[in-house]
């Protein structure tokens, strides 16, 4: 990685320098330390071939002396008498000739007053164009204010790098993809800063954080600092007397921190100064640092002790505040167990519960443990078994739950006891005993809510298995124990999964809405469910052919779940949404993202393995799907529900292989045993697109009346059209499925009307629909089907390609001539040379078909 960075996301801004320079004396970029501003000024000067340039550079010790930051060109003395401005401006001038003189000054707050002098005079007499940088914030020259102030020069503020600025420019630096997360991190700790990011990119590379996996450049632990970096950090904090260092400490352990609870700890003279500073920031009713880097060099300056001290004293004042709702609670428990002070079992309990709910799985293991350890009794131990289990350690759950000894005595202990054994086993792949477990204990307990939510998970064991309707009555008889009132989290999880499978997405939706606008009354118990909606939710809108719902859904997922929450893989739909939107290669960083990203091994992970099978199966690449669906196969087999991308993917690797007949036979047999309406649907049309469509009219047919949305009727229409080989047919298909944006399954469709026209004997409307589908199947870059697979480039000569490009912009048979140096007879002749090959009537369809350029 080269030392000097990519010049990425200041094009507005170069182009602001530009227009400022020809449109009167010159710029000034105002931006905070590290933004870039230096930077942009080079870029802007090295294009400006035309300027005799000047560079001159503000610093405290040129400060010093008059004329200091341009000493290095000044030269001899003034003659007697000459106005010492004159002078400099002539020495200046008679450097540049006759060529327009450009002076550029960086970090011009730092000038002395004759340097910042002379600038404002060679602004007023225009005797040289100005670039100038000043920092915000900081006091700036008199006359290099009035720059601005009486509009000598253009004020151009540079805002630091948005998210994908810096992914832009990570991207361009190592050379490769970077993981979406790593961006996101990199992009929140650096707050757009590009000195901060370039120095976070080379820590992270010298001390391993940030390395290339499978593919992707990925960040992976702690945020590493260099010397170099928390030099430059400690110099923008500056000096501390010791009651800012005391405020900037307990807002650094303690941010964001309300401002009343901040000045009971410390001097209010002292916040005041502080944020005078912009050491620390105003965060609606709380304080929080200027800039995370300041946080990682003020406690990486407390050794143990202080930091501890600083802890239990943000616990202890947060306390004795009266703790105004669960984020102070959390919050002092968390405290409490960093500074290694006594802390309240029943506190690091619902500590636990909440920061579960949160999804923060490792921080809700650490509290469960705590609490365990506190003697917080059987409900922290079934926590922590639970929490575990989602994490992948189901072996540490089974040893918590068996060092508890019993299932406790009251229902709520049962209970709870009951399900975290239940969800470990039904984990662990054992669904008969999950389903057991669930069910004997709901049948001991007279609680009915415990007892409905003991119900609610054997459903979830029904749904997993693939015994829909069994779920769905299970469902029925939760939801009996307690008329009436609002569902909860994990019952309305449950029903939104049956739902979405049962092809009700209109109705899987609603349940969605109507339990998230309640959230906040189940969240914190029913941390599985928020996944599970989503999860539930991008499958329906996805199954409707929704594409663009799904998709906002399956971000939504992704940014929701943490790194190592086992319920996840939404970089599975991320991925199958592109994949239908003929972009392969995306759909592959998707899968390999969420595959790194998914750390513990569960059926989940086995999903996105699949689904990475399916994409690489359609790119050829062989060597990747075996690989991905032999670990796919493993993972995502103990449940029938997570087992159906693996039994597609299976089938589209068969067809790769050059075995046609036994994926169809594979679709077949999956499509026979599939209990999950919407992946059921998705192989019988495979069996369509693979070119066998008379076997699944029938149950295509079948399905459409029971998926909602448009999406099923479309498949059973191309299964109708392809089986009796009907050209018009199958042109109608492909374009409902373009649009709804599944540009694969249009290519492919239209590939088989003009094999239907083949077949027919009519070569001109095969041509046409040939062309046609090439330009479908270009947006597929490179996928290969069985009916893609005989599809071609259209023979066109260089000649005709350039007559065709300008045709297509709109030029007239005689500008084409002109332009060519052809009669306009020979350019006719050519024109209607390609509408033959292409099997189209005029230019119009040509432009639309194949663009400008191809």
């Amino acid at each position: 990685m080269s030392n000097r960075w990519p010049f990425i996301g200041r094009q507005g801004p170069l182009a602001a320098v530009h227009r400022a320079l020809r449109s009167c004396t010159g710029a000034m970029i105002a931006g905070d330390a590290g933004v870039g501003k230096s930077r942009l000024a080079a870029e802007a000067a090295a294009s400006l071939t035309e300027y005799c340039v000047v560079r001159a550079l503000g610093t405290e010790t040129a400060a010093m002396i008059p004329f200091g930051a341009f000493a290095h060109v000044l030269g001899g003395p003034p003659d007697g008498g000459e106005n010492l401005l004159g002078w400099a401006a002539r020495h200046l001038r008679s450097r540049a000739g006759r060529a327009p003189l450009l002076v550029t000054v960086d970090d011009a707050h730092r000038l002395d007053a004759a340097s910042a002098a002379l600038l404002h005079y060679l602004a007023t007499r225009g005797e040289a164009a100005l670039l100038v940088t000043v920092r915000t914030g900081e006091p700036v020259p008199e006359p290099v204010a009035a720059l601005w102030k009486e509009e000598l020069v253009t004020r151009i503020e540079l805002a630091p790098l948005t998210r994908d600025e810096v992914g832009q420019a990570l991207t361009a630096a190592l050379r490769g993809d970077v993981a979406a997360e790593t961006v996101r991190h990199l992009a929140r700790v650096s707050e757009g800063n590009m000195l901060y990011l370039r120095e976070l990119v080379h820590a992270g590379r010298d001390l391993g954080c940030l390395s290339e996996q499978g593919g992707q450049w990925r960040w992976r632990g702690e945020l590493s600092m260099t010397t170099r970096l928390r030099e430059l950090v400690s110099e923008r904090i500056g000096h501390l007397d010791p009651d800012e260092r005391e405020v900037l400490e307990l807002v650094a352990f303690g941010e964001p921190l309300g401002t009343d609870l901040l000045v009971t700890m410390a001097s209010a003279g002292a916040v005041e100064r502080v944020e005078d500073r912009g050491l620390i920031v105003a965060d609606g009713p709380g304080m929080r640092l200027g800039h995370p880097l300041y946080g990682e060099v003020v406690r990486g300056r407390c050794r143990t002790l202080r930091a501890r001290r600083r802890l239990r004293t943000l616990a202890e004042s947060l306390e004795a505040s009266g703790m105004r709702g669960r984020d102070d609670m959390l919050r002092a428990a968390v405290w409490r167990l960093d500074s290694g002070s006594p802390a309240d079992p029943r506190m690091l309990l619902v500590a636990a519960h909440l920061a579960w709910g949160r999804q923060d799985p490792h921080l809700a293991a650490r509290l469960g443990r705590a609490a365990v350890e506190a003697g917080a009794g059987i409900e922290a131990v079934a926590l922590l078994g639970q929490v575990l289990t989602i994490l992948g350690d189901t072996g540490g759950a089974q040893e918590v739950l068996r060092r508890q000894g019993g299932p406790g005595a009251t229902d709520a202990e049962r209970a709870q006891h009951a399900l975290a054994l239940g969800v470990n086993m039904l984990w662990s792949g054992d669904t008969h005993e999950a389903g057991r477990v669930f069910e004997s204990a709901a049948d001991t307990l007279a609680d009915p809510a415990w007892r409905q939510e003991l119900l609610v998970h054997r459903g979830v064991v029904d749904f997993f298995t693939g015994h829909l309707d069994t779920a769905e009555r299970t469902l029925t008889r939760a939801r009996d124990l307690a008329p009436g009132t609002a569902p909860s989290g994990h019952l309305a999880a449950l029903e939104s999964w049956v739902n979405a499978h049962s092809g009700r997405s209109a109705r899987c939706v609603t349940v969605v809405e109507r339990a998230m606008a309640d959230a906040d009354a189940w969240r914190d118990r029913a941390p599985h469910a928020l996944p599970v909606m989503l999860d539930a939710r991008c499958a329906a809108h996805l199954f409707a052919g929704e594409l663009a719902d799904a998709a906002r859904i399956a971000v939504q997922g992704t940014e929701l779940a943490a790194p190592d929450l086992s319920v996840g893989g939404f970089g599975a739909y991320r991925a199958q949404i592109s994949r239908l939107r003929g972009d392969v290669a995306a759909a592959v960083r998707w899968c390999r993202e969420d595959v790194v990203r998914l750390r513990a091994r569960s059926p989940y992970l086995g999903r996105c393995l699949a689904e990475l099978a399916h994409s690489a199966a359609l790119l050829g690449d062989l060597e990747t799907a075996g690989k991905a669906l032999t670990e796919a196969e493993e993972l995502a087999g103990c449940w029938n529900y997570t087992l159906q991308p693996v039994l597609l993917a299976k089938a589209w690797l068969a067809a790769a292989d050059g075995d046609l007949d036994g994926a169809v036979r594979t679709a077949l047999s999956m499509a026979a045993d599939c209990p999950y309406l919407g992946y059921r649907m998705l192989a019988l049309h495979d069996v369509v697109r693979m070119g066998a469509a008379d076997l699944v009219t029938g149950p295509l047919d079948e399905l459409a009346g029971r998926v909602e949305g448009p999406f099923a009727q479309i498949c059973a229409r191309h299964a109708h059209a392809a089986a009796r080989d009907d050209p018009s047919g199958l042109r109608a298909v492909a374009a409902e499925f373009e649009s709804l944006g599944m540009v694969l399954y249009a290519a492919e469709a239209t590939a088989q009307e003009a094999a239907a026209y083949r077949r027919m004997g009519r070569g001109t409307a095969a041509k046409g629909a040939q062309t046609r589908a090439w330009a479908l199947a270009r947006r597929c870059p490179g996928v290969t089907t069985p009916a893609l697979v005989e599809l071609a480039t259209p023979d066109l000569t260089p000649r005709q390609r350039e007559i065709v490009q300008l045709a297509a912009a709109g030029l007239t048979n005689r500008q084409i001539a002109d332009r060519l140096t052809l009669s306009m007879r020979t350019a006719a002749n050519h024109l209607q040379a390609v509408y033959d090959k292409l099997g189209v009537n005029d230019r119009t369809e040509v432009a639309r078909l194949l663009g400008t350029s191809f």
